[in-house]
C-alpha cells in the first residue's frame, strides 16, 4: 500500500483543462445527509482501494466472491432532472495507480473492481466535469443534485434499476472518506463522482469533489 500517495485522490483525473463558468456558481455544499452517513460502513478499514488516484494492488480485483455471481456491468446513467444521459465504461487503474477515467467527457466510468449497482456495497461511478476542448461533462451537473431525484441505470442485460438521491456533499480530496466511498460490504449504495470547487492552476484540476450518493429505490 501507498498511503503517503492517498491524499491525490480522484480529483487530479477528473478535469482536463481549464475550468469552465459552471464552477462560477456556488451550489450549497451539503444537500441531505453528509455522505460519510448515506455511504455503508466498510467490514474493515481495507474493505475498498485507498485511492483511485493510489490503488493498492491487492484490492484490483474483482469484489465479489467466486461463488456469488457479480451482477451484469452498468452501461448507462441517467439523472432526468439533471439532464443527465451518459454511457458508461467500465474501467479500472492507471499504470501510475489512478482510477481510469473516459477520456470523452460524455461517457463516465464505473470502478469494475468494485461493487457492480445493486450488489452490496458502494458502486463507484466517475467522470469528467469538463475539459478545455471538450466543454462540459456528463457529470458536471451533479452539482445540482438534490435529495429525492431520480437516478436509472441501465445495465448490459438491458435491465434499469432505479435509485433515489439522499446526500450530495462537496468534499476537500484530501478529506475523502475512502473506505466509505469504495465499501465492498453493506447496504448497496450508487456513487457519483466529479471534480467540484475551486480550480487549481498548479495542479490543473479541482480542489475538491462533489460526491452524490443514492439508495436503491424498493
Amino acid at each position: 500500500m501507498r498511503p503517503a500517495v492517498a491524499t491525490t485522490v480522484l480529483g487530479l483525473a477528473l478535469a482536463v483543462g481549464a475550468p469552465t463558468t459552471w464552477a462560477l456558481t456556488r451550489p450549497a455544499e451539503t444537500v441531505g445527509a453528509p455522505v460519510e452517513q448515506a455511504l455503508p460502513v466498510p467490514a474493515s478499514p481495507s474493505a475498498g482501494p485507498g485511492s483511485p488516484g493510489a490503488l493498492p494492488e491487492a484490492t484490483a480485483r474483482p469484489a465479489s466472491p467466486d461463488d456469488q455471481e457479480q451482477r451484469p456491468p452498468p452501461v448507462r446513467l441517467a439523472v432526468p432532472a439533471l439532464g443527465v444521459d451518459t454511457a458508461v465504461d467500465p474501467v479500472g487503474v492507471e499504470p501510475d495507480g489512478q482510477m481510469t477515467i473516459p477520456a470523452e467527457v460524455d461517457r463516465v466510468g464505473w470502478y469494475r473492481f468494485g461493487p457492480a449497482p445493486g450488489d452490496d456495497g458502494s458502486a463507484v461511478v466517475a467522470g469528467h466535469v469538463d475539459d478545455r476542448e471538450q466543454g462540459l461533462g456528463a457529470m458536471a451537473p451533479l452539482r445540482d443534485a438534490q435529495v429525492g431525484q431520480e437516478v436509472a441505470v441501465t445495465d448490459a442485460t438491458g435491465t434499469t434499476t432505479r435509485w433515489r438521491i439522499v446526500s450530495r456533499e462537496l468534499i476537500q480530496k484530501s478529506v475523502l472518506p475512502l473506505d466509505r466511498l469504495f465499501a465492498r460490504e453493506g447496504a448497496p449504495r450508487l456513487t457519483l463522482i466529479t471534480c467540484g470547487g475551486p480550480f487549481l492552476p498548479e495542479f490543473g484540476s479541482y480542489r475538491d469533489n462533489v460526491v452524490v450518493v443514492a439508495e436503491p429505490v424498493r
